[in-house]
């Protein structure tokens, strides 16, 4: 392997927008994300659903007659 070409690791922290911290070496250091493994639906098996906009009342009033039929 060549020398010198490879970036330097360093120990980060990891905020989630949960709360959770964690610790990881990367090239970034420390840094906040949105969704980590504690809050993440296909890891915690909750499944939170966010309409802001009323699409899945729309879709049921759309389409919810017709599968019933």
């Amino acid at each position: 392997m060549k020398p010198k070409i490879h970036p330097e690791y360093k120990l980060g922290n990891v905020h989630c927008a949960c709360g959770n911290t964690f610790e990881v070496y990367s090239t970034l250091g420390d840094q906040r994300i949105d969704i980590c493994n504690q809050c993440h639906p296909f890891f915690s098996g909750k499944q939170k659903l966010v309409d802001t906009a009323g699409r899945i009342e729309k879709f049921q009033r759309k389409y919810g007659k017709k599968a019933a039929q």
